[in-house]
């Protein structure tokens, strides 16, 4: 995942995001070089991986660590989703192991609120959250949590309505987001918007409506951005 570029825009925003480690801090901001989320560290489609994560084995996810930050990653994502499993505990186990690892802040990533409020709990610094939709149960799990653990947040661009092609919806949904965040006490600069970028094979038009919604998502909202690479 990247953050956004260093260029254009109004030079009055200046909306920065702050994510922390123990040792340091990485600023994601709109006069800020891109900040590379490293998303390695996670079983989804790495049968090898699951197998190693459920039997107690975190070789591999210590040698992802390292090597994605060697790579030049600035935070790194971090999944336990193994089925049938322990989520929360495995959660706990990979966030103390990475950060006791490497240096920079981690982006505790989980469909499951359990397994978010477990790795938030064991993690020394300040987290992103991956993620919020604009989906009401998701508000009102996610944030509170973010609140709690003075977390930031990826917002994803979906609602009810699942992903729309239209990206006046997905502006919408980033909009509400930014002030149900706000409504729980959480600072504007940290709700992070996922646009959601489509593959231009399927909607032949959505590199264009995505740099249109980030440059909104800018301008209007004046919220940084995330997208997957």
């Amino acid at each position: 995942q990247i953050g956004p570029p260093n260029r254009g825009g109004n030079s009055r925003i200046m909306t920065e995001t702050v994510l922390s480690s123990a040792t340091q801090d990485v600023v994601i901001g709109f006069e800020r070089p891109f900040v590379v989320v490293g998303e390695r560290i996670n079983p989804t489609g790495r049968k090898k991986l699951a197998a190693e994560i459920a039997a107690g084995d975190y070789s591999t996810v210590e040698s992802d660590a390292a090597s994605q930050v060697a790579a030049g990653a600035h935070v790194l994502d971090v999944n336990a989703g193994v089925p049938t499993a322990d989520e929360a505990q495995m959660m706990t186990e990979i966030v103390k192991r990475v950060q006791g690892l490497v240096d920079v802040p981690l982006c505790i990533d989980s469909a499951m609120v359990s397994a978010l409020e477990a790795g938030l709990a064991a993690y020394d610094g300040k987290a992103l959250i991956n993620s919020v939709t604009g989906e009401n149960d998701s508000l009102e799990s996610v944030l509170p949590l973010a609140k709690k653990y003075g977390a930031a947040v990826v917002a994803i661009c979906n609602d009810e309505g699942g992903i729309s092609e239209d990206p006046d919806v997905r502006f919408d949904v980033a909009r509400k987001i930014k002030h149900r965040a706000m409504d729980h006490g959480l600072q504007a600069a940290d709700v992070v918007v996922d646009p959601l970028v489509m593959p231009v094979g399927a909607v032949g038009d959505s590199g264009r409506a995505v740099l249109s919604l980030i440059g909104r998502v800018r301008a209007e909202l004046e919220l940084n951005t995330i997208c997957g690479a």
